[in-house]
């Protein structure tokens, strides 16, 4: 772990985000999705949907999940900072995108109703949900760079993981609930403008 201070002007061709925590504060629950469908605490939503035995079963947790996400793609505030840096980072010609586990719907909601300047978006129905790499192989292939030129910058330990495992860089963006994770990450940032100004300077 790195506190990003320095530039990576020269070492990075394109930078990916998560979306919720990252570029997004979405108030969704999984503690309420969870407790409604019966599954136990700290289960991966994606994980326990892909065990059901049946189609009714699935649909029905589909169901519920796709009310609590819309409910909170409603409730969505952009996070500090992000549109100036994204708006720095598109005037440097940095490419942009972002990878996330979120459903489609959810996520097209958020990009439109906060106007987040990104539209190379992939979603856990784009591609295999994170940590699985194959969302930032596709977005470096995209953009025709390295994988090893891309940032990914995230909030949690799965956002960490997925770069890891795809050989990208990591980035983890500080909160209150996660320092716990920072020794995964190759750099750290407090807040955007120190993300803009180690990318554009």
């Amino acid at each position: 772990m790195r506190m990003l201070n320095g530039s990576l002007r020269a070492d990075i061709d394109v930078v990916a985000f998560d979306l919720d925590g990252t570029l997004v504060d979405s108030p969704l629950d999984f503690a309420a999705i969870r407790q409604e469908l019966g599954w136990p605490d700290a289960s991966d939503l994606l994980q326990s949907l892909a065990l059901l035995p049946d189609e009714r079963s699935r649909q029905y947790a589909l169901d519920v999940i796709h009310r609590h996400e819309m409910d909170a793609a409603e409730r969505s505030i952009v996070l500090p900072g992000v549109l100036d840096c994204l708006s720095q980072l598109h005037a440097a010609a940095i490419p942009t995108a972002i990878l996330t586990r979120n459903m489609r719907a959810a996520t097209q909601r958020m990009i439109q109703k906060l106007h987040i300047p990104i539209s190379l978006i992939l979603t856990r129905e784009d591609c295999a949900a994170k940590p699985d790499p194959e969302g930032l192989h596709r977005i470096a292939a995209h953009y025709g760079a390295g994988v090893n030129r891309l940032l990914y910058v995230g909030d949690y330990h799965f956002d960490l993981t997925t770069a890891a495992n795809a050989g990208a860089q990591s980035c983890l963006l500080l909160n209150t609930t996660n320092h716990q994770f920072a020794a995964k990450a190759d750099w750290v940032i407090a807040d955007y403008p120190q993300l803009a100004r180690a990318l554009t300077s």
